[in-house]
């Protein structure tokens, strides 16, 4: 089996994107190799439930301008290519902003006088562990930094011996799940059937046509709500692999951080017939990719 990655996401919060995402690695670890990723990086949380021991943390530096004012010539040309206004040169006094450098590397490029060079500066941490047989890896952003793709990036890339990468995503479509899901085999999207579940799945599902990335849908308390999210997906061709009922042991055993398939051995089916769904999908595309 060569090594697949399916991202887990979902186009708002509190859909059960995670618990589905934890309860696959579980299920997939007992007949494959497995790598749980989690680039929730701004809340990261699938350690509850996997419950890794880490072994090792590494920091996560991002690049950023360093200018040297004493050869500055205050030409301005590093402060007109920045689209996002983390340099500005006034007369000889340039102000860099880090927190706004998307470290493209741009105005060290333009700069005629060759004065900006770089430096490193913290944003995050990588945990690295496992969970029993399963690989886990999480990032975490430091408290303040508005920018969650480069620590994302980095996570990624971590290497691992894995052969099945579960991606569990941040909610929403904004830039952090753009680069979760980016390079993915399959995307699944976890929604629940409510009118704000529908809402949002119509934004991811434009976002990933966008992205041109195939997807499936898991709904979650499918049975809490209305079929309106069921209507759309028939509509619109597109293959829901599961329905998760809305069962109150589930959400106990949720919130007392238990995995489903090992408190509730009767989900174990359900699991086990999605994570074959899913790698039949990720095939099945792989194969009209080439």
């Amino acid at each position: 089996m060569s090594k697949i990655k399916i991202a887990i996401a979902s186009g708002k919060g509190g859909t059960g994107k995670t618990l589905v995402a934890v309860n696959l690695c579980r299920i997939a670890s007992e007949s494959h190799s497995v790598a749980y990723v989690d680039c929730d990086v701004e809340a990261p949380n699938g350690y509850i439930f996997l419950k890794p021991e880490f072994t090792e943390s590494l920091s996560v530096q991002q690049r950023i301008p360093l200018v040297d004012l004493n050869r500055c010539t205050g030409c301005g040309r590093c402060a007109a290519i920045c689209q996002f206004h983390a340099i500005l040169c006034l007369h000889k006094e340039v102000m860099v902003f880090p927190e706004l450098c998307h470290a493209c590397g741009g105005c060290m490029r333009v700069c005629p006088e060759n004065t900006i060079t770089e430096t490193g500066r913290v944003i995050g941490h990588i945990d690295i562990g496992k969970a029993d047989s399963i690989h886990f890896i999480q990032g975490v952003l430091n408290v303040g930094e508005p920018m969650a793709p480069p620590l994302i990036k980095a996570v990624k890339n971590v290497s691992h011996e894995a052969d099945l990468v579960i991606l569990d995503s941040s909610p929403g479509t904004s830039c952090p799940v753009v680069e979760t899901v980016r390079n993915s085999a399959l995307v699944v999207l976890v929604t629940d059937a409510t009118p704000f579940g529908l809402h949002d799945l119509k934004l991811a599902v434009e976002t990933l046509r966008i992205l041109k990335l195939p997807f499936v849908v898991v709904v979650n308390r499918a049975d809490a709500g209305d079929r309106e999210v069921f209507s759309y997906c028939s509509q619109e061709e597109i293959k829901i692999l599961a329905e998760i009922p809305d069962d109150r042991r589930i959400a106990e055993a949720y919130s007392r951080g238990e995995l489903i398939v090992e408190s509730i051995p009767s989900y174990r089916p359900l699991f086990a017939s999605l994570k074959d769904a899913i790698l039949r999908e990720a095939d099945l595309n792989s194969g009209r990719s080439k």
